[in-house]
């Protein structure tokens, strides 16, 4: 998909996160924790029990007037897109649906599996979809929740703990765009 609309957030890094094991005789055993095994000859104070295994998903901290800042303190100051675990800038107008069309959602035709519901933040305030865009996206079986970001973004969070297939595309509180040399720097 040759389309500037969307940009890999390269500075994601969702590093794994070592957890102390506290490690007694009682609890050498054979069974590992997560994907990760404890081998008697190399025990530390701290093993990482996620190592070899998938990162976790990105996932919203807060929202405020800066933009959205992730659990690992990134603020992203614009438009983004939350997909399969990871971040996407979103280049979108900055008017209220003019000048948006399906280009802008292109990302959900090239995602396999498809996300089992889209949420979209619309700002400080809910701003219902054109038909035309919520056809599109239904055509391609994705169903739409409109709401205010703050409320997609708890929403985003709450279904992402339960393990769901669930994406949001977030609109910062103040409309604002993308500036393109910093998106090039990301």
């Amino acid at each position: 998909m040759a389309n500037t609309h969307f940009r890999p957030l390269a500075r994601i890094l969702l590093q794994q996160v070592a957890r102390p094991v506290f490690h007694r005789s009682a609890f050498l055993s054979s069974r590992s924790f997560s994907h990760s095994v404890c081998l008697r000859s190399n025990v530390t104070h701290l093993n990482n029990i996620l190592e070899g295994g998938p990162a976790p998903p990105v996932s919203v901290k807060t929202v405020t007037p800066a933009g959205v800042q992730l659990d690992d303190g990134l603020l992203l100051p614009a438009a983004c897109i939350f997909l399969e675990g990871k971040v996407f800038l979103w280049d979108v107008p900055q008017q209220f649906w003019e000048g948006w069309g399906k280009e802008h959602f292109e990302i959900f035709e090239a995602t396999v599996p498809k996300p089992e519901l889209l949420l979209l933040g619309t700002g400080k305030k809910v701003k219902m979809i054109p038909p035309a865009l919520r056809l599109y996206l239904s055509r391609n079986g994705i169903n739409v929740e409109v709401m205010d970001t703050w409320n997609a973004c708890s929403t985003y969070n709450l279904l992402l703990e339960e393990g769901r297939r669930v994406a949001a595309a977030l609109l910062p509180l103040e409309p604002r765009s993308w500036p393109r040399e910093q998106a090039l720097q990301l």
